[in-house]
C-alpha cells in the first residue's frame, strides 16, 4: 500500500509473538493434513491425496514464521528492556481487517457459489487492488488493470494446476 514502507517497523516482540502464532498455525494445519486420506487404498495415486496442498502452504508457514521469529531474535527481541515503540496503528489493523474480511467472503461466499476460476479471480483482483491502491488518483487505473490481469492469470492457472496437475474436481 502506498506510504506503508515509510512507517516505523513493528518492533521486533511482535514480530517474534506474530513468529508463534504462525508457526502453530502452520504446525496444525501440517498435522491436519498428515491424518487426511491418501486415496492410494482407491487406485489413486500419492499425489491425489487431498492432504497434499495444505501441508505444503502450512509446511512453507511453518518455515517462514520460523525465519521471521530468528530475525526477530537478531533483532533484539529477546534482550531485556526490547523497545515497544510502536505498537499496532489504525492502518495496521485495517489492514489485518482487510485481508480478514476478503478471505471469509472467498472461502465463505465465492467458493462453492461461482466456478472456482471466477471465484479465485475475483478474490486476487480485489486483493490486489486493495493493498496496490495509490493514495492519489494518479494511477489508479493502471494498478485496476494490473489487478484484473493478475487476477485472471492467476484463477486461470491455479485451476489448471488443481485439475490436470493435482487431478481435484474444483467447485
Amino acid at each position: 500500500m502506498s506510504g506503508s514502507s515509510d512507517r516505523e517497523p513493528l518492533p521486533p516482540r511482535v514480530d517474534l509473538a506474530t513468529a508463534a502464532v504462525l508457526l502453530a498455525l502452520g504446525l496444525g494445519v501440517m498435522a491436519l493434513a498428515w491424518r487426511m486420506p491418501t486415496f492410494v487404498e482407491q487406485s489413486g495415486t500419492g499425489l491425489t491425496a487431498p492432504g497434499i496442498v495444505p501441508g505444503f502452504h502450512a509446511t512453507v508457514l511453518a518455515v517462514l514464521s520460523v525465519l521471521l521469529g530468528l530475525r526477530a531474535i537478531r533483532r533484539g527481541a529477546l534482550k531485556p528492556g526490547a523497545s515497544q515503540s510502536r505498537a499496532w496503528s489504525r492502518e495496521d489493523a485495517r489492514q489485518l481487517g482487510t485481508a480478514a474480511l476478503l478471505g471469509v467472503l472467498y472461502a465463505g461466499v465465492l467458493v462453492g457459489r461461482v466456478p472456482f476460476w471466477m471465484a479465485t479471480s475475483l478474490f486476487v483482483f480485489a486483493f490486489t487492488a486493495a493493498f496496490e491502491w495509490p493514495a492519489g488518483p494518479v494511477g489508479r487505473v493502471r494498478r485496476l488493470v494490473e489487478a484484473a490481469v493478475l487476477g485472471l492469470a492467476t484463477g486461470g492457472i491455479v485451476t489448471l494446476v488443481f485439475e490436470r496437475i493435482f487431478l481435484v474436481r474444483l467447485p
